[in-house]
C-alpha cells in the first residue's frame, strides 16, 4: 500500500495537468470584458460553477413543487402528498437519480426506462381493474 496517496493526488506535477483546477486558479481571460451581463467574477470557470450550483438548486425546488402537485392530484390530500415527496429514503432517491441518468445518457437507456414505466403503469391499471371486479361481482 502506498503511503501519502492523498498528497500524491495534490502534488504540483499532477495539478499541472488538471485543466479545471488551473482555470480556477488563474485565468488569462477577463470574463467581465467579454460579456454584456454583469458577472460575479472575472474568472469564467468561477462563473460556470456559480451558474451550475444555481441551476441545480432551482431545478430541485421546481422538481419538488411539481412532484408535490402531482402527488396531491393523485391523493387529493395536500399533507399526504408532501409526506410522500419529502419522506423518500436514500435508496429511492438514488434509484430515481440513476433512472434519470440512464434515461438521459442514451436512446437505449431512455427505451429501457420508458418501457419499465409503461410496464409498471399497465400493471397498476390491471391491479385496479382486478380489485374492481372482485369488489363488485355483478360488473364484468
Amino acid at each position: 500500500m502506498k503511503k501519502n496517496s492523498h498528497r500524491d493526488r495534490l502534488s504540483p506535477e499532477r495539478l499541472k495537468n488538471d485543466t479545471i483546477a488551473n482555470e480556477l486558479v488563474s485565468s488569462d481571460v477577463d470574463a467581465t470584458r467579454h460579456s454584456r451581463l454583469p458577472l460575479p467574477s472575472s474568472n469564467p470557470a468561477t462563473n460556470l460553477i456559480i451558474t451550475e450550483i444555481a441551476l441545480r438548486a432551482l431545478s430541485i425546488i421546481v422538481r419538488n413543487q411539481i412532484e408535490t402537485r402531482v402527488a396531491e392530484a393523485s391523493y387529493g390530500d395536500k399533507e399526504r402528498a408532501k409526506e410522500l415527496v419529502n419522506g423518500r429514503t436514500i435508496v429511492s432517491t438514488l434509484a430515481l437519480y440513476g433512472a434519470g441518468k440512464l434515461a438521459t445518457r442514451s436512446p437505449l437507456g431512455l427505451g429501457i426506462v420508458a418501457t419499465t414505466l409503461v410496464g409498471k403503469t399497465l400493471y397498476d391499471r390491471g391491479r385496479t381493474l382486478q380489485r374492481r371486479r372482485h369488489s363488485n361481482p355483478l360488473r364484468s
